[in-house]
């Protein structure tokens, strides 16, 4: 006769894989097969993902452990875990992936003692250093249970496909967020328009942002941030590409668009440019000068100073 048993809420999602004998019998029931057994299990064995922002510090994340059986545990069980670089290889390998191994990782709760009487335990990991990484690479922290023991020292099974916790980290783009413009449109026959204001810049993708405005002209600017070099003012600054579109069509501008090799505006007008060089980004200042244009007959330009809003 089968056991009824309550098991731990998330295990129920993953129990079909556990053992191929549970694909038949799942949800409140324990099949005869397995009575009397254990496994160290990780519910939530799937791929997450946590988002880091490309800044110094530690970030931490916890995971639930389960042990999966018919009867509560009578000992203390002690599980232990580790980084598993190897279980990121296996996953690219099944799913044709390429996410590189998170250089950073520590556990925590590098053994964690689940009371008998009880089947759940927490893991707390942290990691760090997203800063010096690339944010066009994809990376993957895996920890994975190493063994797992009663207090008189029995070794429990640890489920092969549920032993280790993956956790996706991409890493944001660096230069998405709130910027202060300050800058204006040169409009062939009407003159100067100013412009003073808070905008907010989007991730296209690891390199390039969006923002709505061209002044007030009802158009986007795309910004991809290249790894071209120049020095602006004694800084080492990145050449940018700047594209002009339409947001109703996603489009360039039809009647032309561009940017300015140097810097072509009023002269006099603030913001006064540093230098001839524009469209560039300045990673110590968190500011991007742009100079860009749409025509219609005549080029309508944009000199723009975008600078960080802490």
């Amino acid at each position: 006769m089968k056991n009824k048993i309550t098991l731990f809420i998330t295990f129920l999602a993953g129990i079909l894989l556990l053992v191929s004998c549970l694909k038949d019998n799942v949800g409140d029931y324990w099949v005869d097969e397995l009575a009397g057994k254990a496994y160290a299990t990780i519910p939530t064995y799937t791929l997450q993902q946590k988002s880091l922002q490309p800044v110094a510090g530690d970030v931490q994340y916890s995971f639930a452990l389960n042990i999966a059986t018919d009867a509560l545990p009578t000992e203390d069980i002690t599980v232990t875990l580790g980084p598993d670089p190897a279980a990121v290889a296996q996953y690219n390998t099944d799913h044709a992936k390429s996410f590189k191994v998170f250089p950073n990782v520590q556990v925590m709760t590098q053994s964690v003692v689940i009371p008998k009487g009880t089947r759940t335990g927490s893991v707390s990991v942290k990691v760090w250093g997203a800063e010096t990484l690339n944010a066009c690479d994809n990376y993957i922290s895996a920890v994975s249970i190493t063994s797992a023991k009663t207090a008189s020292g029995k070794d429990l099974l640890i489920a092969g496909n549920m032993k280790t916790y993956l956790l996706a980290l991409p890493i944001s783009n660096p230069f998405a967020g709130d910027y202060h413009c300050v800058g204006y449109r040169k409009h062939p026959s009407l003159g100067i328009f100013t412009v003073d204001k808070t905008e907010t810049a989007s991730t296209v993708d690891c390199k390039t942002i969006r923002k709505s405005g061209f002044g007030e002209y009802p158009y986007d600017m795309i910004i991809e941030v290249t790894t071209n070099t120049i020095m602006v003012g004694g800084t080492t600054c990145y050449k940018v590409n700047v594209t002009v579109i339409d947001p109703s069509t996603n489009d360039k501008i039809s009647s032309g668009q561009g940017q300015y090799a140097t810097f072509t505006g009023a002269a006099a007008q603030i913001p006064i440019p540093v230098t001839q060089d524009v469209n560039y980004y300045n990673p110590v200042t968190q500011t991007f000068v742009l100079n860009a244009f749409y025509n219609a007959a005549a080029n309508r330009i944009a000199y723009e100073v975008l600078t960080r809003v802490p």
